[in-house]
């Protein structure tokens, strides 16, 4: 062991929780470092404003948990439904990469631009289904959100999480800032 595995430890003595026990400490973080006046749904850019101001690694983080919960409980294409401010769209694409996860920034952006255009005509939950199936897009995003999903590591099912772990482990110093 070298002296800087010695020295991360000492420095930053979260990282000898064990994987579920990091996640939950970064969540917390993200908890008190994101204003609670920052609404995500919102296109007023208030989300992306406040993160804005974090270290890189936090902010990534911050920038992707949404899309997590979007491919958890909808679809990659959904999420743009509930998350498409263009400040958001374009932090949560640079925090994707930012954490090693291109692959799943190109599926991402792909998405946007399928679902982007279709938003005026999507009003209400059953419009999103009927309007990418009219198109034959629908098989597309479910592709996509699979691919996304797919993506390994896992962690609490979820690649986004596990690409947290492995960032906060390789770069606490642009996660746990004082």
């Amino acid at each position: 062991m070298d002296d800087a595995e010695v020295e991360q430890p000492q420095r930053y003595p979260v990282l000898a929780l064990g994987d579920e026990e990091l996640l939950k400490e970064i969540l917390s973080l993200l908890g008190k470092s994101v204003s609670p006046a920052a609404d995500p749904y919102s296109d007023d850019g208030s989300y992306a404003a406040a993160i804005a101001s974090l270290p890189a690694g936090l902010r990534a983080m911050a920038a992707t948990h949404h899309l997590d919960i979007s491919l958890t409980m909808d679809d990659i294409g959904w999420h743009f439904l509930n998350f498409g401010e263009a400040g958001l769209v374009r932090e949560t694409e640079a925090g994707l990469r930012e954490l090693g996860l291109g692959e799943i920034a190109d599926y991402f952006m792909e998405a946007h631009a399928i679902v982007s255009p279709l938003k005026p005509e999507i009003k209400e939950a059953d419009d999103y289904y009927d309007c990418l199936e009219s198109r034959g897009l629908m098989a597309r995003i479910d592709e996509l959100t699979d691919k996304a999903s797919a993506t390994r590591p896992i962690l609490s099912g979820s690649p986004i999480y596990a690409a947290w772990i492995r960032y906060a482990r390789v770069h606490p110093e642009k996660v746990f800032v004082s």
